[in-house]
């Protein structure tokens, strides 16, 4: 009789492929200050101060101090955002001094040796383009288009990847389904001629970015997991199948898969369908089930993300564009790291391309209209003086970029209550001054 081989358990450390990109990512409204001459800037005048995003973080004048922080914390990449509002505040008229300012910005990235990921259009437009109807109007698309004729020759030579657009899906349904972006306009209708309008702007825009540059073009897609609350309900699982498709699927169909040279996938919402006594299931809140939710009531579910993940491979690099939590409980998002890049981990074991992590964000940011109260930088801002102090899971995070593995004792820790301080005293080279502080 043959012998059974016995099962191979590995605990060696969790080995991330090698050149494996680890950075962060922010968006430039919501970190700059003073965007004064977008449809985001004057929606906000008419909010309450603590939802106007004001000077933000300063980030306009302290970029390098930021970058500098970023670099000390050996991470190897980092994704940001221009403003199209402050390089053609006025149609037709360019701001050089806007260009050369963004230009000292991704010099400053490069010169500490960091893989730039550019996001042309991260949600926010010059109020001159907000004025003729936004992305509602099409010809917007050929506005987009010169903007990118004249920004690339600038910038090609600082840029590593190119993302046309952010969350296209995401900003159609809160700006034009629910209403509660700019312009406030709650037509289903506006909704899908706004996505056809960005598909149409991206299919462009790549083959536009394709004549001007060498360097690889995809967008940022919001990424959002969907399961069943009882797997035999096929009225149930038929929501499940249609939301995937018309949230993860579509844009992709729409601008063709030849259009991306990569995924970009933005990662935070896991939503579970009930139907109850209902004929039609409803989306549980995350709140009412008691389950791991954010600040900002959204569920926290690791597996969503090993979900996703294999659920959109199909044989192209990935990046993780973003993925983060906000929390004032900094030994939360510690947690949160070390669940979730071990699910990216598994995705990456089980064959999927994914090459590189995008935390969100460094630093604490103008939450759209949630204002500041969300904090999920990995470095604090107090924005009574802008100060900046790096917290403890910003050195968790480091350590993981700096050795490009996770130990996989750190898994051991995820059955209780993490605290910052013993994942630290886990990982490699010790911090000797926070060790002694948790063993006292």
């Amino acid at each position: 009789m043959d012998e059974i081989p016995k099962a191979k358990h590995d605990h060696g450390p969790l080995k991330f492929p090698e050149h494996f990109l680890w950075g962060t990512a922010t968006s430039a409204h919501q970190v700059e200050g003073n965007n004064t001459n977008s449809d985001w800037w004057e929606w906000e005048q008419r909010k309450p101060l603590d939802k106007q995003s004001g000077k933000a973080a300063d980030e306009y004048n302290r970029y390098d101090e930021d970058f500098e922080i970023a670099k000390s914390l050996s991470l190897n990449s980092q994704r940001i955002s221009i403003e199209w509002a402050r390089i053609e505040p006025v149609e037709g008229q360019f701001d050089q001094s806007a260009i050369d300012h963004y230009k000292l910005v991704l010099k400053s990235l490069k010169a500490k040796h960091f893989k730039v990921m550019l996001t042309l259009w991260h949600f926010t437009l010059p109020k001159w383009i907000a004025d003729i109807g936004g992305w509602e109007n099409a010809q917007t698309t050929d506005y987009f288009l010169r903007f990118i004729e004249r920004v690339v020759p600038e910038f090609d030579d600082y840029v590593d990847f190119w993302v046309t657009l952010n969350e296209p899906g995401v900003y159609a349904f809160m700006s034009y389904l629910q209403g509660f972006w700019p312009p406030q306009k709650k037509s289903r209708w506006a909704a899908l001629r706004v996505q056809w309008n960005l598909a149409k702007a991206h299919q462009k825009a790549y083959k536009l970015l394709k004549m001007q540059s060498r360097h690889p073009v995809g967008i940022a897609q919001n990424m959002q997991s969907f399961h069943s609350s009882h797997k035999h309900s096929i009225i149930e699982l038929a929501s499940v199948y249609v939301s995937d498709i018309i949230t993860n699927h579509a844009f992709y169909k729409l601008t063709g898969y030849d259009t991306h040279d990569f995924l970009g996938i933005n990662y935070y919402f896991h939503h579970r369908f009930n139907r109850r006594d209902k004929f039609l299931p409803t989306v549980e809140d995350a709140r009412e089930q008691h389950r791991d939710i954010s600040d900002l009531g959204w569920e926290v579910f690791p597996e969503g993300i090993y979900d996703v993940l294999m659920d959109i491979s199909n044989h192209k690099p990935i990046y993780i564009t973003e993925c983060g939590i906000a929390s004032t409980n900094d030994d939360r998002r510690t947690r949160f790291l070390i669940q979730y890049l071990s699910e990216v981990f598994r995705a990456v074991e089980s064959g999927v391309r994914v090459k590189g992590f995008f935390y969100w964000s460094l630093i604490d940011n103008f939450e759209w209209d949630k204002g500041f109260d969300p904090r999920f930088g990995l470095v604090a801002i107090d924005y009574k003086d802008q100060q900046r102090t790096v917290r403890a899971s910003a050195y968790v995070y480091s350590e993981i970029a700096k050795h490009n593995q996770m130990p996989h004792s750190l898994l051991r820790l995820l059955g209780h209550t993490v605290r910052v301080e013993e994942v630290l005293c886990y990982m490699h080279d010790k911090p000797k001054a926070l060790c002694q502080h948790f063993n006292t």
